[in-house]
């Protein structure tokens, strides 16, 4: 396949001061792969880079999430272009593999790399965010020497198969929870993240996954992702109907999926003592617990996660079962000219569900 000298791209130039630019296509370096981008999702850390960190916390001291001149986009599959063989070797792919890269790029050497918890990886270099590591809301891009790449079936649809990301990031929430058999698991939240974290959940097979959301489709999806029952919380005080639903115990683990800060208190108030919360979402304010429900009330596991570290492999497992319904949870599909629609779309929080370009 032929390779053009300039591509169609998204460059950020400041907050909330986005365009489509003409732009060189990126030349791989030694290890690297070069790959045409075949779809790139929009999620809510797009969406505080897009506003920037001060309007985005309402701080000006929190620093900004992304530098200007780089290329968004961290959720992305593509398909192999030209690669050396030190990159086939490394990663086991070839030209015309179906592929995508963990969003992280570990550099390795730090503390957390050299213990296993690249994820956390101390320089926190990320596709998207870094003029070093070049996004994929472009037409192509680059999988960095360092990255760790996975192959995903060419069979899904484009947009299905950049969902790995988000669902990587549910399955690790999962992960932390430890959960066991006998557990009521709450997911809190069934936008992308929550649904993945419904149907990684489902694989563990707890007793019991209730959904909470106040739109009724998301439910529907809820039901449709794995779990057995959904409360609309505008019409159902969850606290109370969990409680009822335990003989007043309350939940094994709940599982924060939906960055408003209610959520964290309605958290800490349905679970059961020595219950375990997991943590995973963008908020756009500070948020404020009583902290002796944590510890003198309940002494409960409060857990944080942070991307999909080892849960890649599993996510693309998972996609291509068909455990989940995508062609409903993937509710748009924008050529990348439309990018400010598709931001757009996200920052409404109730018009869609997962947005994705295809450039």
């Amino acid at each position: 396949m032929p390779i053009p000298d300039t591509m169609q791209a998204v460059v950020c130039h400041g907050p909330e001061n986005y365009a489509l630019t003409e732009v060189p296509v990126p030349v791989p370096g030694p290890g690297e792969a070069l790959v045409k981008v075949d779809a790139v999702g929009i999620c809510a850390s797009d969406l505080k880079c897009y506003h920037g960190a001060a309007k985005f916390w309402g701080d000006a001291n929190r620093p900004a999430w992304a530098e200007t001149e780089v290329i968004p986009g961290h959720e992305f599959v593509g398909t192999v272009v030209t690669l050396d063989e030190e990159a086939a070797r490394r990663w086991g792919i070839a030209e015309g593999d179906r592929v995508t890269s963990e969003q992280i790029v570990p550099c390795w050497d730090c503390r957390y790399c050299l213990s296993g918890d690249y994820h956390m990886c101390a320089p926190h270099v990320m596709y998207g965010f870094k003029r070093e590591t070049p996004g994929a809301m472009a037409e192509y891009m680059v999988y960095k020497r360092n990255a760790k790449v996975h192959r995903i079936s060419a069979d899904l649809p484009p947009a299905h198969a950049a969902f790995v990301e988000p669902l990587s990031c549910a399955l690790h929430a999962v992960e932390r929870a430890r959960l066991q058999f006998h557990d009521v698991v709450v997911v809190a939240g069934c936008g992308p993240i929550g649904l993945g974290m419904i149907a990684g959940a489902r694989a563990k097979n707890p007793t019991t996954i209730v959904a909470l959301d106040m739109a009724d489709t998301k439910l529907e999806l809820a039901s449709l992702a794995g779990a057995d029952l959904t409360i609309n919380i505008g019409t159902t005080d969850p606290v109370a109907a969990v409680k009822d639903l335990t003989g007043g115990y309350g939940a094994d683990v709940y599982l924060e999926g939906t960055g408003h800060p209610s959520a964290v208190g309605q958290g800490l108030n349905l679970l059961r003592k020595l219950g375990r919360y997991v943590e995973y979402s963008v908020f756009g304010s500070d948020v404020s617990v009583d902290w002796s429900i944590i510890s003198d009330d309940k002494e409960l596991d409060v857990l944080g996660a942070h991307l999909g570290p080892n849960c890649w492999p599993t996510a693309v497992r998972l996609l291509e079962s068909g455990a989940l319904p995508m062609d409903r949870i993937v509710t748009h599909q924008l050529p990348l000219a439309e990018f400010q629609r598709g931001l757009d779309l996200v920052g409404s929080g109730t018009e869609s569900v997962k947005v994705s370009l295809l450039p």
